[in-house]
């Protein structure tokens, strides 16, 4: 936790948690928009965890936002973590790289591949395999 007027430290990464249009592994296709009313209630408070662990919180993400491509999130590692420090070690070596999400169905249309037209974004977790084989840190800060 940092201190009033200070920068919190950690290392620093960016990405997409998830990608628009594209089938993933489970055989949904994420719409564009799918995130706006969930980001609108709760983009200040999205949880950053180690492999979707609720129990391994590892940081926080800074920011979070849909833009033609997906789901781009900025992240900040929490190194005083043990599964953090891992995770960034991992991540400096280029060893994983990988961004998935947790979340909640509210629309969905379809069937393989099922289209998911809103979700309740629950946390973003960065992972060794994402469903989503295009989810991935791009930048490492």
């Amino acid at each position: 936790m940092s201190r009033a007027g200070q920068t919190p430290g950690g290392l620093r990464f960016a990405g997409y948690a998830a990608i628009f249009g594209r089938v993933d592994n489970g055989g949904d296709v994420i719409a564009p928009g799918a995130f706006a009313a969930s980001l609108a209630r709760r983009a200040r408070d999205v949880p950053l965890l180690w492999q979707h662990r609720p129990d391994r919180p590892i940081g926080m993400i800074e920011t979070v936002a849909e833009d033609a491509r997906g789901l781009r999130v900025i992240g900040r590692l929490d190194e005083a973590a043990p599964d953090a420090r891992e995770a960034a070690a991992l991540l400096r070596e280029g060893r994983i790289d990988g961004l998935s999400f947790g979340y909640r169905v509210v629309t969905a249309q379809g069937q393989q591949p099922r289209r998911l037209d809103a979700l309740d974004l629950v946390e973003v977790s960065i992972v060794t395999h994402p469903m989503q084989p295009l989810a991935r840190v791009h930048a490492v800060l």
